[in-house]
C-alpha cells in the first residue's frame, strides 16, 4: 500500500535571497533521487519559509520497481572449450548472476561474440532507502554558507530540527546531531512544536500554526492585502515583483498595513524617498491615482493583527527617522558646488595602477571628444555632452550617494539642474550609469549614451590592462556586464561605429601603465577575444545560431549592428535550396585561399577566358558589394557576391589553379584570394553548417 512521505528541514531564518532557489533545488532533487532510485510516486510539493525548506511526496510506491538487466559474461572463445563444452569461466559468471547454463545467450560487440544472461533485480523497501534522502538535504547549494558550533557541515543556516516520516514512521538519520523526528514548529512568537500523524496534516497544522508555507500563497495574500487597502483609501500601490518575492520570503504569516510619512518629506526627490522605502525598509511607496507619489507606505509584518496599531508606529518611527537624515544630507549637499565636489574626486581611488576618479574622468573626457568627433554631433549637443563627461562622476562625494549609493547618477541627474546645468547635460549625467543589469533600460539621449560608452571603455580596457581580466564567476568590476552594454548601446543606436576602432581609442590612454611582465596581458588580443564573447552571447540571445555568429564574427565584430544583420540574412539563406551551389562556389574559394598569401594580380598572365571573365566579375561584384556594405544592405550583399559562383565554377571546372608555371599558378591563387578577402567581409562560410529544408 503506498504511503506519503515528508521532509522538513527547519533553519534559523534563511536570507530571502537563498530561498526560492534553495526550494526549488530541494523539488528538483528529489525527483532526481526517486527517478534514480526507480521509486515511482503520484506527486512532489515543496514548500519554504523563511525558517523551514519541507517536500510532500505522495503515493510513493513501497519499493523499488523490479527491473530486468542483462549481464556480459566472457568471450564465447573462452566461455567454451575445443570441444564445445562449457568451461569453468562459463560455470562460474552463470552461478554468480544466479542463473544456469540454459540460459546463456550470444552477442557480437565489436567483432567478439561474448556470454550474456538476463537477471532480474528486486526492488528494495522504500522505507530501507529513504533515509538516503539525508545526502539530498546536504547537497542544497546556498549563495553563501556557515558554520556553527563544532559541526564540520556548511550550510546557510544552522539547522534546528529535521522532520521525515513515511507514513506515520520516522525516517531515521541525522544531520549536524540533529536527529530526525515527527515534531514541527509553528510561527516562532504565534506558533507552538506541532506534532505531526500524517505528511498531509502538514499544511493544515503549519497554518493553524501561524505559518503558510506555499510561497505562493503568502505573495497571493499579501496582493489581495495591498489590494483591500487601495480600495479602501483610494490609493494606488505599485507592485515591484523583485521587492513581492523578498518580502514574501521574510515573513512566515503576512499582514499588510499602511502607514504615514510627513509630507514635508515630499519635497526630497521622489527616487530618494523610494530607495528609502523599498532598498532599506521593504515597503513598498503609494502614489494617488494620478500617479503622484504620496506620503503614505505599505509594510508587511510576520505575523496577524494583534498589536498592529503599534507595529504601524514603529515603522512610521523607523521611516522617520530614515527620511530626516536623508533631508539633512539633501539640503547639506546643495550648500557646496560641482567645483568642490569633482576637487574631492581626486583624493579617492578608482584603482590603484589606474588612478583617481578624477584621472577616470579625465580619460573619459578623452573618449567623449573622440566619439562626438566619429558622430560628427552638432555643435549643440558636443559641447553639451563633453560638459556632462566631465561632471558625470561629481555626485559620488555628496553625502546622499554615500548614504544611497543605489542612486549615484540618479543624484548626480537631480543636483546638476539644481546647480544650473542644461536638462541635456543633467540627463546625461543620469543616464551614463545604464545599462545597470543585463537586460537593463539603455540611455535615451545620444549624450547619455556617448558618455556611457565612455566611461564604460575606460573602465574595461584600463582593468584589462592592469591584468584584471575576469575569470569565470570572478568579474569585481562588472567588465562583461558593462561590455555587454557598449554593445547594445552601438546596436540600439545604429551607429557606424567599429568596436575595434572604438577600443584603440581607449588602448592608447593605458599605453604607458607600468605592470608586472607576469600579470600583463596581450592587451589588443584579450580585448578582443572578450568583447568577441560578449557579442556571442548577445547574438546568442537573439537566437541567432553558434555556426553563424562565429562566420560573421570571423573578421571582428566591426559595427555590431550590421554585423547582426549579416548574420540574421546568413541564417535565412543557408536554408534556401537555390543558394547552396553558390555557396559551394564561394566555400571552395576559402578553402584554397588557404593555401597562399598571393594577392597581386597581373592580368597579363591570365591564361583563359574563364580566368579573365572571373577577374571582370569580381571587379563588378567588389564595386557593388563595397556600395551596399557602405549602405548597410546586409541581405543585397550577399546576393551580389553569389553572383560570383557562377564565374567560379566555370574558373575551376576549366583551369588548374595550381599549375606548373609558378607565376600562372600565383597569379591565380592572387585572384582567388582576392575573392576570398570580399567574402570573408561578410563571413567566413566555411564555419557555417548548411541546411537546406529539401
Amino acid at each position: 500500500m503506498s504511503k506519503n512521505v515528508l521532509f522538513e528541514i527547519g533553519l534559523e531564518e534563511l536570507p530571502a535571497r537563498f530561498v526560492d532557489s534553495a526550494e526549488k533545488q530541494l523539488a528538483d532533487k528529489t525527483a532526481a533521487w526517486l527517478q534514480d532510485m526507480r521509486i515511482s510516486y503520484d506527486s512532489i510539493s515543496s514548500y519554504s519559509t523563511p525558517r523551514r525548506l519541507a517536500v510532500i511526496i505522495s503515493d510513493i510506491a513501497e519499493k523499488q520497481a523490479t527491473v530486468e538487466e542483462e549481464a556480459k559474461g566472457p568471450a564465447i572463445k573462452i566461455a567454451k572449450d575445443d570441444s564445445g563444452n562449457w568451461t569453468k569461466a562459463a560455470i562460474g559468471f552463470t552461478k554468480g548472476q544466479g542463473k544456469t547454463l540454459e540460459d546463456i545467450y550470444t552477442k557480437e560487440i565489436k567483432g567478439t561474440t561474448y556470454i550474456f544472461v538476463q537477471k532480474k533485480i528486486e526492488g528494495k523497501s522504500t522505507f530501507d532507502l529513504l533515509p538516503d534522502f539525508k545526502n539530498i538535504i546536504e547537497s542544497i547549494q546556498f549563495g553563501k554558507n556557515m558554520r556553527w558550533a563544532t559541526e564540520t557541515i556548511r550550510y546557510a543556516r544552522p539547522i534546528r530540527w529535521l522532520v521525515a516520516m513515511y507514513g506515520n514512521e520516522i525516517i531515521p538519520f541525522e544531520i549536524a546531531n540533529v536527529k530526525t523526528d515527527k515534531f514541527t514548529f509553528g510561527h516562532r512568537f504565534l506558533g507552538e512544536k506541532i506534532n505531526l500523524e500524517e505528511p498531509m496534516d502538514y499544511q493544515k497544522l503549519l497554518y493553524e500554526n501561524r505559518v503558510i508555507v506555499s510561497l505562493k500563497e503568502r505573495e497571493q495574500l499579501i496582493c489581495n492585502q495591498i489590494k483591500e487597502i487601495e480600495n479602501k483609501n483610494n490609493i494606488t500601490v505599485p507592485i515591484d515583483p523583485e521587492l513581492l518575492a523578498e518580502v514574501r520570503n521574510l515573513v512566515e504569516y503576512p499582514t499588510a498595513f499602511m502607514g504615514s510619512f510627513d509630507k514635508e518629506y515630499l519635497q526630497l526627490p521622489p527616487e530618494v524617498l523610494i530607495s528609502s522605502m523599498k532598498e532599506h525598509q521593504r515597503y513598498f511607496p503609494v502614489k494617488s491615482q494620478n500617479g503622484e507619489l504620496l506620503p503614505y507606505f505599505i509594510g508587511v509584518r510576520n505575523g496577524d493583527t494583534h498589536s498592529l496599531d503599534k507595529v504601524v508606529r514603529g515603522n512610521e518611527k523607523v521611516l522617520r527617522a530614515r527620511l530626516s537624515d536623508a533631508q539633512f544630507f539633501y539640503e547639506e549637499d546643495q550648500k557646496h558646488t560641482l567645483e568642490f565636489y569633482l576637487d574631492k574626486l581626486k583624493r579617492v581611488v578608482f584603482q590603484e595602477k589606474l588612478g583617481t576618479i578624477s584621472d577616470k574622468i579625465e580619460r573619459v573626457v578623452h573618449i567623449t571628444k573622440e566619439l562626438v568627433e566619429l558622430l560628427n554631433l552638432d555643435p549643440t549637443t558636443a559641447r553639451a555632452t563633453i560638459r556632462a563627461a566631465e561632471l558625470c562622476k561629481f555626485d559620488l562625494m555628496t553625502n546622499m550617494v554615500n548614504e544611497f549609493t543605489e542612486l549615484q547618477g540618479v543624484i548626480g541627474e537631480k543636483y546638476a539642474a539644481i546647480f544650473g546645468e542644461e536638462e541635456i547635460v543633467s540627463k546625461a549625467i543620469g543616464e551614463h550609469y545604464l545599462p545597470k543589469e543585463a537586460h537593463g533600460q539603455l540611455p535615451n539621449t545620444v549624450s547619455g549614451a556617448i558618455v556611457s560608452i565612455a566611461d564604460k571603455l575606460d573602465t574595461i580596457v584600463g582593468c584589462i590592462s592592469v591584468g584584471l581580466v575576469p575569470t569565470g564567476s570572478q568579474d569585481p568590476y562588472g567588465l562583461r556586464r558593462q561590455a555587454a552594454g557598449v554593445l547594445r548601446i552601438l546596436n540600439h543606436n545604429k551607429w557606424e561605429l567599429a568596436v575595434e576602432d572604438l577600443l584603440d581609442i581607449a588602448k592608447k590612454l593605458f599605453k604607458d601603465i607600468k605592470v608586472e611582465q607576469e600579470a600583463k596581458p596581450d592587451i589588443s588580443t584579450t580585448l578582443d577575444e572578450f568583447f568577441r564573447m560578449r557579442a556571442t552571447y548577445l547574438m546568442r540571445e537573439l537566437e541567432i545560431e553558434q555556426d553563424i555568429v562565429q562566420a560573421v564574427l570571423s573578421d571582428g565584430i566591426n559595427i555590431f549592428y550590421y554585423t547582426i544583420d549579416r548574420a540574421a540574412v546568413l541564417a535565412a539563406k543557408r536554408n534556401e535550396k537555390d543558394f547552396k551551389t553558390k555557396e559551394e562556389a564561394l566555400v571552395r574559394v576559402l578553402n584554397l585561399a588557404k593555401k597562399s598569401e598571393e594577392t597581386v594580380i597581373n592580368i597579363e598572365q591570365f591564361q583563359t577566358d574563364s580566368e579573365k571573365q572571373l577577374y571582370h566579375a569580381f571587379l563588378e561584384v567588389n564595386e557593388k558589394f563595397t556600395e551596399f556594405e557602405k549602405r548597410r544592405n546586409a541581405e543585397k550583399a550577399l546576393l551580389t557576391l553569389s553572383n560570383l559562383a557562377d564565374p567560379i565554377h566555370y574558373f575551376f571546372d576549366n583551369n588548374m589553379v595550381m599549375d606548373d608555371d609558378v607565376k600562372i599558378r600565383n597569379n591565380r591563387l592572387a585572384l582567388i584570394n582576392q575573392i576570398a578577402e570580399l567574402i570573408y567581409r561578410y563571413a567566413d562560410l566555411t564555419k557555417v553548417e548548411w541546411k537546406q529544408q529539401f
